[in-house]
């Protein structure tokens, strides 16, 4: 409801959403029809993407392809860094506004969503530029024997002993052996804050970071990490050291569980061979800092309510 409101007051008439059965879809469009009931037009018309349902991120794979083609100006995903992958793998040169709502949440920066839905209002009509507006973001791309299989990882790529799947949280940081971060935040939750409290490493820096990584007890480091919110574990750190874009790296680790974001994603064997690569500039975001710069230091807001002036 903050975000469909912002976005109104900045002139955009029309927003497509996603298809779900957990409620949200529901509890939004009875809110909507409360608000027209007591004469309050302050939002704008909302549609579902014409996408199937079956309660997996194949919903999101369809949904954010369906938005892509109809030709939105912007994305905005609700979740954490699981469902951001997802809309990445899927929304080429559209840009993504994430809004932090899940369990893994180190790639989608943590706002009130009536800001994020006023830099994406401001973006979808057009007045501020988009060499202000998007950044680029680095990606992982994980390959098993030269493309077999493969993945990508927004934040983080975790090499564990752990031979299956399973339930798809990493709690057991003894099994922990090698980690990629294409960022290392020391404020985040999750993996990727073994790197930030060692060397960290801005989303917008070149290049990522490369851990090998050992028992506690026999490692060089130990270190107290929030691998979850109200989770301090202690991981073992025996080394790192920068990961440069676009040169492979292969696994050090024999066989195991590879996980993405911080689910378990990929198993492999001694009979495989897995890659890890950073990419830069792989997809857009919206800069919702830079935006709302902008918008302070250019007085965008000043003045007749800007749905007025774009009917």
């Amino acid at each position: 409801m903050r975000v469909l409101a912002a976005v109104r007051s900045c002139g955009v008439k029309q927003v497509l959403m996603m298809p779900e059965n957990g409620g949200i879809c529901r509890l939004l469009k009875r809110g909507l029809q409360r608000e027209q009931q007591q004469g309050d037009h302050r939002f704008p018309e909302l549609e579902m993407t014409n996408t199937p349902i079956s309660g997996t991120v194949d919903d999101t794979f369809a949904a954010t392809q369906a938005m892509v083609d109809s030709g939105v100006k912007a994305i905005v995903v609700l979740g954490g860094d699981g469902t951001h992958r997802a809309v990445a793998k899927v929304c080429g040169q559209v840009p993504i506004a994430g809004i932090s709502t899940g369990t893994n949440n180190a790639f989608p920066e943590h706002r009130e969503p009536t800001i994020t839905g006023l830099a994406v209002g401001l973006v979808a009509t057009g007045r501020i530029p988009e060499s202000v507006a998007f950044t680029s973001n680095k990606l992982l791309r994980v390959e098993i024997n030269g493309g077999e299989r493969r993945d990508i990882a927004l934040v983080d790529v975790v090499v564990s002993t752990e031979r299956y799947v399973g339930a798809r949280a990493l709690w057991r940081t003894e099994n922990l052996r090698e980690l990629f971060v294409t960022f290392s935040d020391p404020e985040v939750i999750g993996m990727s804050a073994i790197a930030g409290l060692l060397e960290p490493v801005r989303r917008n820096d070149s290049g990522g970071l490369h851990l090998l990584l050992e028992v506690p007890e026999e490692a060089r480091i130990p270190l107290q990490v929030p691998i979850a919110p109200g989770l301090i574990r202690t991981v073992g750190v025996q080394s790192w050291q920068p990961l440069e874009a676009g040169i492979p790296v292969t696994l050090k680790q024999s066989s195991g569980m590879i996980a993405l974001d911080g689910e378990r994603e990929l198993e492999f064997g001694a009979e495989d061979t897995v890659q890890v690569t950073l990419h830069e500039n792989a997809f857009r975001t919206v800069d919702v800092g830079a935006c709302m710069r902008y918008t302070g230091k250019q007085q965008l807001l000043v003045g007749a309510p800007l749905d007025l002036l774009a009917t």
